[in-house]
């Protein structure tokens, strides 16, 4: 099977030019040089710079491997065909985050950088970023508030650090990688949160807030959360999205630390328990009687590059926020001097879709 790939690669690479993507077999690893049989009259060769920037493919080649290459030169001074092995390189990396994420086996990172959402670092060369959301609970930066600039240092401090990690998901022609780090909980723990089911309704208090939602500490469904002792209690994670119909920017607006409170389990993957708080509590779209044509009344709350949010004034209203499209005036500038933030207009509402939480508006 191998010699008729050859004699295949061999009838393909005949005439080469400059740019030509080939495949050859490696006929020897030495004085920093890797040389290729490329058929019956030519070898190739990376060497250099080429054979720095292969160091991540060589740990895994020997010889009779048959390799894809890029043609740098079609002949040197010395006869061989100059290669590069780069595209080989990303071709074998995103091969390996495939094989990672199919085997869901864990492996250690180290944390190179930071930003606001979470910590970075790569995978053979490819970066890859882990969301704050999905570090392991014991490593959430629980700062008071959830204080913006202190979670940022509290992050700070994990750069030059190992973590064990697995490929939560991928998308090669974006170039991105998203990691999660497993949780630590103990057996007794582990065993507990196997026994949840979508759909519990646990009680518990605020443990922590961050930027993107609050933590509950919370006992097993039945228990009785004051008489269960503190490392019986499980922890999970309400998204910003999951803590109220409305729209919230910042959680510690709405919940603060050691509020007693119910929540509704909505997922539990990877040893991670997602609750909710807003499934427990009306939906006040559904409750409304509006209609497309109807006039609202309502507050300019914040612009975005498409539009404008419209917080509306009333009893359900005031937890709905619809969305003036910046078409309606025609460019940012011309909106803004429309619009003021915190004042209040009539508006005409274009479509209202309940069932998708959704209203567009055009000032009366």
């Amino acid at each position: 099977m191998q010699n008729e790939t050859l004699q295949k690669i061999n009838d393909s690479v005949r005439i080469l030019k400059t740019g030509d993507t080939i495949t050859g077999r490696v006929l020897a690893i030495e004085n920093l040089s890797i040389y290729l049989d490329l058929g019956p009259t030519k070898t190739g060769i990376i060497f250099g710079a080429e054979y720095q920037n292969a160091k991540n493919v060589l740990k895994s080649m020997k010889i009779g491997d048959i390799i894809s290459v890029k043609v740098i030169e079609t002949e040197n001074e010395d006869g061989f065909v100059e290669l590069s092995l780069r595209d080989a390189e990303r071709e074998y990396a995103w091969n390996n985050v495939k094989e990672i994420k199919d085997s869901e086996k864990e492996f250690v990172v180290k944390i190179a950088k930071v930003n606001k959402g979470g910590l970075l670092t790569d995978i053979s060369g490819i970066p890859a970023f882990l969301p704050t959301s999905q570090l392991s609970p014991e490593k959430y930066p629980r700062v008071p508030e959830g204080d913006k600039a202190k979670i940022l240092r509290k992050l700070q401090s994990f750069i030059g650090q190992e973590m064990k990690v697995k490929v939560l998901d991928f998308d090669e022609k974006a170039g991105q990688i998203i990691l999660t780090e497993e949780s630590k909980e103990s057996e007794s723990i582990q065993k507990a949160i196997k026994n949840l089911k979508v759909g519990d309704v646990v009680e518990g208090k605020i443990s922590g807030i961050v930027n993107f939602g609050a933590f509950i500490k919370f006992a097993m469904p039945g228990d009785d959360f004051e008489n269960t002792s503190e490392d019986e209690l499980l922890e999970g994670l309400v998204h910003i999205s999951e803590l109220d119909w409305q729209l919230i920017e910042d959680p510690s607006q709405f919940v603060e630390i050691g509020q007693r409170i119910k929540a509704e389990v909505i997922d539990i993957s990877q040893g991670r328990v997602s609750l909710s708080l807003k499934n427990l509590k009306k939906d006040p779209w559904q409750e409304l009687g509006l209609k497309n044509g109807d006039i609202v009344v309502g507050t300019i709350s914040r612009f975005n590059p498409f539009g404008a949010f419209v917080q509306l004034k009333g009893g359900q209203e005031a937890k709905i926020q619809g969305l003036i499209h910046i078409s309606e005036f025609g460019s940012e500038v011309k909106m803004k001097e429309k619009l003021e933030v915190d004042k209040e207009y009539e508006f005409q509402i274009l479509s209202f879709q309940p069932q998708r939480h959704w209203m567009s508006l055009r000032l009366k």
